[in-house]
């Protein structure tokens, strides 16, 4: 099975990876800066090591197409959770819009990282 084009999910996925960068970590700072910078570590940090040979050109440790569904499932639920805690609901409703056109626009993507690529 062929990779498929990543043109328009990559572009939604990563405006939602964007506003998970920025949104969790600015949630959890008034709790603990630990979590805080753990957030950053998890959400960026780990998906740049772990990834799935074919998806990226550089793959630093691979790991199995289920695992990066999982990232990215991560962020998109790390984006509107806390969209939803720290930002108006005019904020946060459009945030929701991106995670589930994300949702929508990943799923080629998914199909064939499940298949084993």
């Amino acid at each position: 099975m062929e990779r498929p084009d990543d043109t328009v999910p990559s572009a939604v996925r990563f405006a939602t990876e964007l506003v998970a960068w920025v949104a969790t970590p600015w949630a959890l700072w008034p709790h603990s800066w630990a979590l805080s910078a753990l957030s950053l570590v998890v959400l960026i940090g780990l998906p740049a090591v772990l990834s799935t040979p074919g998806d990226k050109e550089n793959v630093v440790v691979a790991v199995p197409g289920r695992v990066t569904v999982l990232f990215v499932l991560l962020e998109l639920g790390a984006a509107v959770a806390s969209a939803w805690w720290i930002w108006p609901v005019w904020a946060a409703v459009p945030v929701t819009l991106l995670a589930a056109a994300a949702l929508v626009t990943e799923r080629p993507r998914w199909r064939w990282l499940l298949s084993g690529g």
